[in-house]
């Protein structure tokens, strides 16, 4: 049985992904806190509107672009009345190495198995020529995931309103390629009037 009939919803290139569309309710998925325990993203988001990234993992170099920029704009969206929420395939341990590195403030979240990225629709299987080309770098997605599916999320951002609602959302298959900051808070702005 091939990868694609065990797991239809997750994609077999970053290209093929099928994601849930701006307008739709986000999937309710649980994932886990720093500390290893699992949180409803239904839970947290109903809060305050949320910005949610998923990201692949803080061994990512343009991963880590993207944090860092998030947070030179984190106080202007917390007074745009949002909170900020960053996904990745990180086992809950690694999550304190990205605060620690990025010095971060806002929440990062584990979704190590990969079933948030699978339930959004940008979940897709690493070929195994990029699995190698990771390991020329000193990148382990196993080690860093602590999983051996080879599994990741094609990054994404999702504006949330408190009821799970997509009011916008970037996704780009091209892991180079991520939103510009002040592109995000343009959109924030818009959507707060």
């Amino acid at each position: 049985m091939s990868f694609a009939q065990e797991n239809p919803k997750v994609a077999l290139s970053a290209e093929s992904i099928n994601p849930v569309k701006t307008g739709e309710k986000i999937p309710s998925v649980n994932l886990k806190n720093i500390n290893g325990n699992l949180v409803s993203l239904d839970s947290i988001v109903s809060s305050a509107p949320t910005v949610l990234i998923f990201y692949r993992g803080g061994w990512c170099p343009f991963c880590n672009i993207q944090l860092s920029g998030l947070q030179k704009i984190e106080n202007d969206i917390i007074n745009l009345g949002y909170q900020i929420i960053a996904v990745s395939k990180d086992k809950p341990e690694m999550l304190a190495e990205t605060i620690d590195k990025d010095q971060l403030n806002y929440t990062l979240l584990s979704d190590n198995d990969g079933a948030g990225a699978t339930e959004f629709g940008i979940a897709f299987k690493v070929s195994d020529e990029y699995i190698t080309k990771l390991k020329t770098y000193n990148i382990d997605l196993e080690s860093s995931s602590g999983t051996t599916d080879h599994i990741l999320p094609v990054p994404a951002v999702f504006i949330l309103d408190t009821s799970g609602n997509i009011k916008f959302e970037y996704i780009n298959a091209d892991y180079k390629v991520r939103l510009d900051p002040e592109v995000l808070l343009t959109n924030l702005k818009s959507l707060s009037k």
